[in-house]
């Protein structure tokens, strides 16, 4: 008789800072798939998360199960639903999960096994941890005895409430993240070995008062490089099955916050706990490595004004790292533009905004009519105010699960104004409304990480500004934590604020 293994999906890194709550419906228009064409997606012609990823953590999971398990296992595919880095869910929206989640285990009658893709930093406006409640609510419906897999974002928050529930977390070995598939395949393989007895996996989980370190946090630069080698190094143990460093979402307001690891061993709880130790002393002894500090935006444009070379044969690549929309900001923010429109005469610069009412006021104008209006500001008018600009109208078009847009063109600025966040990540956002990022000079994203990948054959050079936003890195500087937390705090030691959280005494 074949086991039989469901496998989901709900995942949102939250950005507790942002005052647009995210709604059921905001999932349902950027990524919402379920059962059979959810299989269909996960398949090998098939494409798991259009205009993100062909093949992501589900389909990674898919193909491993069916390269273990073959005919053995009977994969029950339940639903995926995902929505882009955004503010808390709404107390509707959890609820619509929690519901949808009974439902689909319910009919799904006997399971074997359960693999969930969550993010791991989601929060709500009324459930504070809705992922703790999702698996709380999948834990009661399968029993005790199920074995649940969870992957999780590097950036994840670990819990107490998340541990107890039993499930086994492992989470991306990649900053920026290009192992999503390879994370479901591990999951695949822990999940079938522990369905069909041939391993007792058991997990072991520190968690560490600490919220920067790391320096950029890469995987393949130092200080991190140290720490993903020894988690390679570790795996190569014939007992040890997975290992994850957990290193936060800044802008989460979880007064427990801070990096974490996991350790998962077959069937030997002492060495579990031992690789965990040994993993948070790794993460502990890069804490004093903080970030860099970002220039002002006047200090990037002086950058771009000297990077000559690197605009002549290709674009530079300039973050907003304030108003960071891959980290949950709104994307309205317009401190850099207005640095960008006022200072970058004679330079070709590719640039974004959100404006609803700009957008919903601009639909039916002609092309080729010059307009006046304000764009940005409107949304938190306390970052920064609206920016009044003119120019002609050059395109419109409507983007899946991100609304309506209009180009802008300001002279030596391009600007897409947009209704939802405007997720500038890849140079598919400025080539889809006909521009060509490897012939500007300067190109706005909106993105921490991601984007070094995805222009990586047209950045010549990379510039990350900080104006003042939502997504600044002296936020958990506003968190009221429940312990003193590194480097807000003066803190010698990690074990005792470790033991408090875990309700564990060495």
């Amino acid at each position: 008789m074949s086991k039989r293994i469901a496998f989901l999906r709900i995942a949102q890194e939250t950005n507790a800072l942002s005052p647009v709550l995210t709604s059921i419906d905001d999932f349902r228009r950027t990524h919402f798939f379920e059962h059979g064409d959810l299989l269909d997606r996960c398949q090998p012609r098939g494409e798991e998360a259009p205009g993100f990823l062909r093949n992501a953590e589900l389909s990674g999971f898919v193909k491993a199960m069916k390269r273990l398990a073959g005919d053995e296992v009977e994969l029950v595919p339940m639903f995926s639903a995902w929505m882009i880095p955004a503010g808390p869910l709404t107390e509707d929206a959890v609820r619509w999960f929690l519901d949808r989640i009974r439902r689909e285990f319910e009919a799904a009658g006997h399971l074997d096994g359960v693999y969930v893709s969550l993010h791991g930093a989601m929060r709500g406006v009324v459930f504070e941890e809705p992922e703790a409640d999702f698996l709380e609510t999948i834990r009661k419906l399968v029993g005790p005895d199920v074995p649940v897999v969870a992957s999780l974002d590097l950036h994840a928050q670990m819990s107490r409430r998340k541990a107890d529930t039993g499930a086994l977390f492992l989470a991306y070995h990649t900053n920026p993240h290009r192992d999503h598939a390879s994370t479901g395949a591990r999951c695949a393989d822990v999940l079938y070995k522990a369905v069909t007895g041939q391993a007792r996996p058991v997990m072991a989980w520190r968690t560490l008062p600490m919220v920067l370190g790391g320096g950029f946090t890469l995987d393949f630069l130092a200080p991190m490089r140290g720490v993903f080698r020894y988690i390679r190094r570790v795996m190569r143990h014939p007992k040890v099955m997975d290992a994850s460093a957990l290193m936060v979402q800044l802008w989460n307001d979880d007064k427990h916050l801070g990096w974490a690891c996991t350790a998962i061993v077959d069937g030997d709880t002492l060495l579990a706990e031992e690789v965990a130790h040994e993993l948070a002393h790794k993460l502990w002894s890069v804490r004093h490595h903080m970030p860099p500090l970002f220039p002002t935006a006047d200090e990037a444009m002086v950058q771009i004004r000297r990077a000559k070379w690197a605009r002549r044969l290709g674009t530079i690549c300039l973050s907003d790292a304030s108003d960071m929309v891959g980290a949950g900001a709104v994307g309205e923010n317009t401190r850099l533009l207005r640095t960008l429109l006022e200072e970058g005469e004679g330079m070709r610069i590719f640039a974004t905004v959100r404006d609803e009412e700009v957008v919903e006021a601009l639909w039916g104008t002609s092309e080729g009519a010059r307009v006046e209006v304000e764009v940005g500001g409107k949304i938190c008018p306390e970052l920064s105010r609206p920016l009044p600009v003119e120019g002609v109208v050059r395109g419109r078009s409507t983007d899946h699960g991100f609304g309506r847009r209009v180009l802008l063109d300001l002279g030596h600025m391009q600007l897409i104004v947009t209704e939802g966040p405007p997720l500038a990540m890849k140079p598919m956002f400025y080539r889809s409304m006909g521009l060509k990022p490897m012939k500007a000079d300067v190109v706005m994203v909106k993105s921490l990480f991601p984007f070094r990948l995805f222009f990586l054959c047209q950045n010549r050079k990379t510039i990350y500004a900080r104006t003042r936003g939502m997504t600044d890195f002296d936020a958990p500087y506003r968190v009221q934590f429940a312990h003193p937390v590194h480097p807000v705090h003066p803190v010698s030691d990690w074990q005792t604020v470790d033991a408090l959280r875990r309700g564990a005494w060495y």
